[in-house]
């Protein structure tokens, strides 16, 4: 469904989602600090590399960028042409070497919760000691939905942060930031938070 989806949307996504938020931009700045210039960054569900693998290619970073949408990912390439960009899933996405730090922004909640502690144990074991993972979640209990977004319909899935936090920590990491990006409002926004991890 999100396939489909996404691949319809590409173009309309590359106006819609231009820059990061205050919040995010107080957040990700985490997940790559210490790292020296040209450190190899993952991007999970990286879409069309805009806002977030963009911020950190202009950091001076190497993006590989994972996702399953090839509509999304000649979008990247075309913005981002000397970073690589590989059709993939969260689920099984492929090996990489020597990744410095990985993030799951805005992509892991398409995915059904029960994939969510494999993701995390893979992500782990892609990861050195003390390697960031930054993710976002939804922000409150909820079971699985769909919405439209752009005349389209997405699938939605998250544990609460709590139980993320759990989950990670189980997968070898220690949580070291997490902060709201918005608030549920009870009705249709579930909420979203964004958690930064450091691999144990």
């Amino acid at each position: 469904m999100n396939l489909d989806s996404y691949n319809a949307i590409a173009q309309q996504w590359e106006h819609h989602r231009v820059q990061l938020s205050p919040r995010e931009a107080q957040v990700l700045p985490l997940v790559t600090d210490g790292l020296a210039p040209q450190s190899t960054l993952l991007d999970l569900g990286c879409g069309t590399g805009r806002p977030v693998a963009a911020f950190f290619a202009a950091g001076g970073f190497r993006i590989v960028g994972v996702d399953q949408s090839p509509a999304m990912l000649a979008l990247a390439r075309r913005r981002l042409p000397t970073h690589q960009w590989l059709l993939g899933t969260l689920e099984d996405f492929p090996p990489i070497d020597n990744v410095a730090a990985v993030v799951a922004w805005d992509s892991l909640f398409h995915v059904p919760r029960d994939r969510h502690a494999d993701i995390f144990r893979r992500v782990r074991q892609t990861l050195p000691a003390g390697g960031r993972f930054a993710l976002t979640v939804g922000g409150s209990e909820h079971p699985a939905f769909t919405d439209v977004m752009l005349g389209h319909t997405f699938f939605y899935d998250s544990f609460p942060p709590g139980q993320v936090v759990a989950l990670l920590e189980t997968a070898g990491f220690r949580v070291v930031h997490q902060a709201s990006l918005n608030d549920p409002d009870g009705a249709r926004d579930k909420g979203r938070v964004a958690l930064v991890a450091a691999a144990a």
